[in-house]
């Protein structure tokens, strides 16, 4: 939301009134609260009214410091708000005042603020290095005059019931933060547009838009630099950033309103600052393992019945694809019906028969569900009586026809709707259905009336996070934690919590699937730790060409779903060679669980995202501080999709020699490549000094991931030392294992001495059957 006009004026219609002046400082054991004037204050006439600030700094935890910032703070207490995890009792390392200054440490976090009458500064430093922090026309409270407001409401109208009140708002709060010169921006979310949001204004409101728009289901206030720190603004409301946009050195976010509050969170790198957001926000939920092998849908508007699911699931069998898990989109109820938790019966005779049919052939299965419940549905008379649905102000029932006609949407503040709506979803889970797609959740009106009096403004962004952990705390409850696992496409912060997450409504091209990816990476870059995608896009039908590229893409992103709007995405549908591409990259996720699985429990424990992008582990690097076309999967495998129809992918890489485990080539780093590949290959590469481990796959991918290992090794240098890690399938730890090289000897040592598996070097002949706990490969 721009409020500038250039550098000295500021657009017409809004008066801005800036925090000057520290007048008063205050502090506590683990607080610094300055009353700031908008004036410099000279003599005790000029403290006769006009616009203050009053604002709290709190030292929350190591490196992390709250900021809330109020003009008035009379307002109604009705806003929902995200559930943070706050410690108690943090006191920070230090506060004192000291000429002209006092300040604050916590952790290797420094938050320093000017007092007196020599102009507003504050400032954030990690280890005396500042990294961002306000000054001059930083903090600011903006009022739109009577006049302006009049004018755009006479020509401006809203009959969106989904948009933000053109009516709702006139005064707003707003805090700039400075950038350095390269300092590069990410996050806010799932954002499809370009990777590094400098130059971008970013709307936190969730929308239905697809991937091919600046709209995003997913909207996160929360970003990230490139120098290592990051910010949450924590409200549900629509947060507006312009980031190096309306002022290129600084990123400005602004919420309506009277009171604004935010978290500097910094870390000694992304990774850790990931960390210390999640520790306050939520960690990711570890999915179950078999979640991470290949999905099939039914697909949209596909005509299905047991049949045709049937025919799907043996044509894969006889073509030797392994499946994981089935999902039955929308259709597997009645049309016009939905949501009402029951089978199409005219489909679908006998439901438990045939989900125990296929739940005896090794699928795990998953069933489309969303919040809205159609007039047509049974479940409609006893929401609109008992009182379960959102309504309007003048308290009938909210309904539209956007999507099901006449549809009510359940109100998730109220707990007995939510019983009643969990009800549901288990009585799918005593069928035998093992995960459930949560669609929708964005299109929720702000001109209504919640159970518990929310705002209805905020409720539109954080009605996600009660639909989702509502459905989520069902099957965890009914499976066990663990177990539990959505395909969610909306989320706010902390949804991160219900994994797994996919991209929405992308079309079947290439450009949609490097969309795609942005959105992923931009998300990921958010707190959330796994993210899928429909393979093969979810418009039209793909090219052959464009379908096996993107299931290469599919099968190394965490989650690989086939799914689509109008045709099956059974490979056969495509070409032959089809079905021999998807075969081989789903048996080659399926080698590689060992490394993937430990690699998800490490997200699960930590939230540092198993996919992530290049600037995550390699911030220092600048060439790797604007790669959108590539991405790290996990600690060790850098994957780089094909996004051209010649089959060239291009991809960089950081300093030291890559291994590709498809076509054992090895790369220089500290340079770009311009690689051709064939359908059976994608640049999936092994950094230096790792180790990848592979597993004895068959079909399943829930299998014993320690018998018949391969421990390979890969590029270690004189020296170095690699390590990895294998766990079972329910998170045990049962093996480690270290790599040391000096010389021309590597020196393997596990922590098991009764295991036998295969230690190799990559490129090489070179392996060991490791007996004993320890050995030696000479080179």
């Amino acid at each position: 939301m721009k409020f500038s006009d250039g550098l000295w004026l500021n657009q017409r219609g809004f008066d801005v009134s800036y925090a000057v002046q520290a007048y008063d400082v205050t502090t506590t054991k683990n607080s610094i609260k300055i009353f700031a004037t908008s004036s410099a204050i000279w003599n005790r006439a000029m403290t006769l009214g006009g616009v203050a600030f009053e604002i709290t700094y709190t030292a929350v935890a190591p490196d992390m410091i709250r900021v809330h910032i109020c003009h008035h703070k009379g307002g109604l207490q009705n806003k929902p708000q995200f559930e943070l995890n706050l410690p108690e009792g943090y006191v920070p390392d230090d506060i004192h005042e000291e000429d002209g200054f006092v300040s604050m440490t916590a952790g290797h976090t420094t938050l320093k603020i000017k007092k007196g009458t020599d102009g507003w500064d504050v400032s954030f430093s990690r280890d005396g290095k500042r990294l961002t922090g306000g000054g001059w026309r930083s903090t600011s409270y903006i009022q739109e005059n009577k006049f302006h407001r009049d004018a755009r409401l006479a020509v401006q109208t809203d009959d969106d019931f989904f948009n933000y009140p053109q009516d709702a708002h006139n005064t707003f709060m707003r805090e700039q933060l400075t950038l350095d010169v390269g300092e590069c921006v990410y996050g806010f979310g799932e954002k499809f547009t370009t990777f590094v949001k400098n130059g971008q204004n970013v709307e936190n409101w969730n929308s239905d838009g697809g991937t091919c728009s600046e709209q995003s289901y997913k909207c996160i206030p929360f970003y990230i630099t490139s120098n290592k720190y990051g910010v949450l603004v924590n409200t549900a409301d629509k947060v507006s950033f312009e980031v190096a946009s309306d002022t290129i050195n600084k990123v400005s976010f602004t919420v309506p309103g009277e009171e604004l509050d935010y978290f500097f969170i910094g870390g000694e790198n992304l990774q850790e600052v990931l960390v210390n957001y999640t520790n306050l926000t939520g960690k990711p939920a570890l999915p179950p393992a078999k979640t991470f092998g290949l999905w099939l849908s039914t697909s949209f508007t596909t005509t299905y019945d047991e049949e045709t699911v049937t025919s799907f699931i043996d044509g894969m069998a006889e073509r030797d694809i392994p499946l994981q898990m089935f999902h039955f989109d929308c259709f597997w109820m009645k049309e016009y019906e939905w949501t009402n938790f029951e089978w199409d019966l005219d489909q679908f005779p006998d439901p438990p028969a045939m989900l125990k049919r296929l739940a005896s052939r090794g699928l795990g299965l998953c069933c489309w569900i969303n919040p809205y419940i159609s007039q047509k549905s049974k479940l409609f008379d006893i929401g609109m009586e008992k009182g379960y649905f959102i309504k309007n102000p003048d308290g009938s029932v909210f309904q539209t026809d956007l999507w099901q006609p006449g549809m009510a949407i359940v109100d998730f503040t109220n707990p007995e709707a939510a019983k009643w709506f969990a009800a549901g979803v288990r009585k799918l889970c005593e069928m035998g259905v093992t995960a459930i797609k949560t669609d929708f959740g964005e299109r929720i009106p702000t001109k209504a009336v919640y159970y518990n009096g929310a705002d209805p403004i905020h409720m539109h962004n954080y009605y996600t996070y009660l639909y989702n952990k509502t459905v989520f705390e069902v099957l965890e409850e009914y499976y066990g934690k663990g177990q539990a696992c959505l395909f969610a496409r909306s989320a706010t912060v902390g949804g991160q919590k219900f994994p797994v997450h996919w991209g929405g409504d992308c079309s079947a091209e290439y450009t949609s699937m490097a969309e795609t990816l942005r959105g992923g990476l931009s998300l990921c870059s958010s707190g959330f730790g796994f993210f899928s995608h429909d393979i093969g896009g979810f418009e039209a039908t793909a090219s052959p060409d464009v379908y096996k590229r993107w299931c290469a893409f599919g099968l190394m992103s965490t989650h690989s779903r086939l799914h689509g709007s109008t045709s099956y995405r059974v490979p056969w549908n495509f070409d032959e060679e089809s079905c021999d591409v998807l075969r081989f990259f789903t048996k080659l996720k399926g080698k590689l669980m060992p490394y993937l699985f430990a690699q998800a429990v490490k997200t699960h424990a930590t939230g540092i995202p198993m996919m992530r992008p290049m600037v995550m582990d390699y911030t220092d690097d600048i060439a790797c501080r604007y790669l959108d076309q590539q991405y790290m999967l996990g600690d060790s495998l850098l994957c780089a999709p094909v996004f051209r129809e010649d089959g060239v992918a291009n991809f960089y890489l950081p300093e030291g020699k890559w291994y590709d485990i498809i076509t054992g080539k090895t790369y220089e780093g500290g340079k770009y490549h311009a690689v051709t590949c064939t359908f059976m290959e994608m640049p999936v590469l092994a950094k230096p000094n790792s180790i990848v481990t592979f597993g004895a796959f068959e079909n399943q991918f829930e299998y014993d991931y320690l018998e018949g290992a391969d421990a390979m090794i890969c590029n270690l240098e004189d020296g170095k030392t690699a390590e990895a890690s294998i766990y079972d399938t329910k998170a045990n730890l049962v093996l480690t294992i270290q790599a040391t090289r000096k010389g021309n000897v590597i020196s393997v040592e596990t922590s098991s001495t009764d295991k036998t598996f295969t230690v190799s070097v990559a490129g090489t002949d070179k392996k060991i059957t490791l007996q004993g706990g320890k050995g030696e490969i000479v080179l």
